[in-house]
């Protein structure tokens, strides 16, 4: 290999320059910044506003997929870690922006269940094929196998957060 063969140095703190700590250490930061920078424009941009929203209507649709579960008001401030109020606020904005409605709960009368509207279910199938396009535009200059390597280690990250539950025992 000659030198201009050479592959260029890595950029001072690039993932392959970094100890294991400093590695481990940059993982929170690095997905603090993943929420931070999902308004990436590529086409058909959420908004500021619908990408909050999203937070509420993701839980919503993820917590209802079964037939038999139920979310409430309450059920979305514990899944949010929030006041009940700031989760009634939510709530009611997403009533509001039409893409959350109120029913009857069909296993106890006297609760009020949550359930995405049509817009609502539209709005998360746009987001979700924003989250696509924008992982396909930031992960475009990779290798196909890296690009599904870190989608599948990032879904087994996801699937073993319910541990963090257990710790708290």
């Amino acid at each position: 290999m000659t030198t201009n063969d050479a592959p260029a140095p890595a950029p001072a703190g690039a993932p392959g320059e970094l100890t294991a700590e400093e590695l481990l250490d940059a993982v929170g930061p690095a997905f603090g910044k993943l929420r931070r920078t999902s308004l990436l424009e590529v086409e058909n941009p959420i908004s500021a506003k619908d990408l909050s929203r999203t937070l509420v209507l993701g839980l919503v649709q993820e917590h209802t997929r079964d037939s038999e579960k139920e979310v409430t008001v309450g059920a979305v401030a514990e899944l949010l870690g929030v006041d009940p109020s700031v989760a009634s606020r939510m709530v009611t904005d997403n009533i509001k922006a039409g893409y959350l409605l109120r029913a009857a709960s069909q296993q106890d009368g006297r609760r009020t269940v949550l359930h995405l509207s049509p817009d609502g279910v539209e709005l998360m199938a746009r987001f979700r094929r924003h989250q696509r396009e924008a992982f396909e535009y930031i992960t475009a200059d990779w290798a196909e196998r890296d690009q599904l390597e870190f989608a599948r280690l990032m879904l087994k990250y996801v699937g073993s957060l319910d541990g963090l539950k257990d710790r708290r025992g």
